[in-house]
């Protein structure tokens, strides 16, 4: 139930008792709360608080997958309203409570982040890749200086990563971070979630109002996600808000004076649609202090250490390493769902590896296979030359001859012969960076 209306949260001690639960959790867990309250995190999901901390501590952090008592499956999501440091074991350190969150994704985004780990910051997001760099340095430039950063890039490149190590990094760590994912709200809704209502304040507003997602972020950082598909008639009410300072609640007259940094992002591109009437260019350069385009996977350098950082994280302890036969399958893909997708096909090898010591392709999904496979039997025409992808499957390797290495820079020449020697357009047809081809190129002629 992540990101839909059926998520339920659970209040949880810092001892890992739990408190208290809304309507959804109980439903879900099929408890009373008297029943609830007779659990622990320990006896209702077989972790403890401290695990949660290490888990959700990272701005990496993915629902931990768990099993009830009866047998059914359970996803949580932890947000913590005191300050917590990654490896913490003891829950009792800490003075307040957790929140331990049943799938909720709007809501686990309200999480005040570990202000004191080591691994969640824009120092994790240096990987070797130089446009990675260069981005990182840019933010560092412009951090607490009450600039807004604008974040541009595809679906799952990391934007949402982004912004949390910018927060973390801030001097507002210690507050909330806050993100609303403006095309997931529906239009009818949005208003009442970003600014808060009072009591009845509209049809579908809460009964006892709400506290809005710019009041809560107040003293934090509000990340606004995919700003371009914010409703035209309430991006003139955000610009207001972010000139003035003060958010007016539905269905209320008193102003209520927030102060919060903002982060917006979007896979838009927003001057266009400024010319088609669809974004105010008023608000566009009010949110445009800084902004940075993330690259997308396929144009990234350090694909091998994004996979190894994965692989550490989601198999701690294992040295879990993969098969020169996958990387090739990994750096032939093209990658639409970028690192999102990069992250959940080792996350699942991971697992299907079970105690091996290293990812093979049996350990791989059949669909990730099959699209590898389909891109590599796809023809690419250049001036009448079919070019294919560097890397192609195992299968396809065995059959036209010759180890990966020397099928992936036969590509490769081939695509920049059929390009007539532009590396731009070579590089655009395999789907990999220039960077990549000169490299390829430079150590085989050596």
């Amino acid at each position: 139930f992540i990101g839909t209306l059926m998520e339920g949260i659970i209040a949880v001690s810092p001892d890992g008792k739990l408190m208290g639960a809304n309507r959804g959790a109980l439903e879900q867990l099929g408890l009373s709360g008297a029943a609830l309250r007779m659990n622990s995190v320990a006896s209702l999901f077989g972790t403890s608080v401290g695990m949660l901390v290490d888990r959700f501590s990272s701005p990496l952090s993915t629902p931990l997958a768990v099993t009830l008592p009866d047998g059914r499956p359970c996803h949580l999501q932890a947000r913590f309203n005191w300050p917590v440091w990654h490896g913490m074991g003891r829950a009792g350190e800490a003075a307040t409570a957790a929140n331990s969150a049943v799938a909720p994704r709007d809501k686990r985004d309200n999480v005040t982040q570990a202000a004191g780990s080591p691994s969640a910051g824009l120092a994790t997001l240096h990987t070797g890749d130089a446009q990675m760099a260069s981005v990182v340095d840019k933010i560092r430039r412009v951090l607490n200086r009450d600039i807004p950063v604008l974040v541009l890039g595809d679906t799952g490149t990391g934007k949402e990563l982004l912004a949390r190590a910018i927060h973390h990094d801030s001097q507002r760590a210690r507050q909330h971070f806050v993100a609303v994912n403006c095309a997931s709200i529906p239009e009818t809704l949005i208003e009442a979630e970003l600014f808060g209502s009072e009591d009845s304040a509209f049809t579908g507003a809460r009964r006892k109002g709400a506290v809005g997602k710019i009041v809560q972020a107040n003293g934090g950082t509000l990340f606004l996600d995919e700003i371009g598909d914010m409703p035209l008639p309430l991006q003139a009410r955000l610009l207001r808000v972010l000139q003035d300072r003060q958010v007016t609640p539905l269905g209320s007259h008193k102003a209520v004076v927030v102060d919060v940094a903002l982060i917006c992002a979007t896979r838009r591109n927003l001057r266009e649609m400024i010319e088609r009437k669809q974004f105010r260019e008023d608000l566009y350069y009010r949110l445009n202090g800084l902004a940075v385009r993330l690259p997308p996977l396929r144009e990234r350098s350090d694909l091998a250490a994004l996979v190894q950082r994965i692989l550490e994280r989601e198999a701690p302890g294992r040295r879990l390493k993969v098969s020169d036969e996958v990387m090739g399958l990994l750096r032939a893909c093209t990658w639409p769902g970028n690192v999102r997708q990069l992250f959940n096909v080792l996350r699942t090898a991971a697992v299907m590896a079970a105690d091996d010591e290293e990812i093979t392709c049996t350990h791989l999904s059949d669909d990730f296979i099959d699209e590898v496979r389909q891109a590599v039997r796809t023809a690419s025409p250049v001036h009448g030359v079919a070019s294919q992808p560097a890397v192609p499957a195992a299968a396809t390797s065995e059959q036209a001859g010759g180890s990966l290495e020397e099928l992936e820079l036969r590509a490769i020449r081939r695509a920049v012969d059929a390009a007539g020697g532009n590396i731009s357009q070579a590089s655009k047809q395999l789907g990999v960076s220039r960077n990549t081809i000169y490299r390829k190129l430079r150590w085989n002629t050596r």
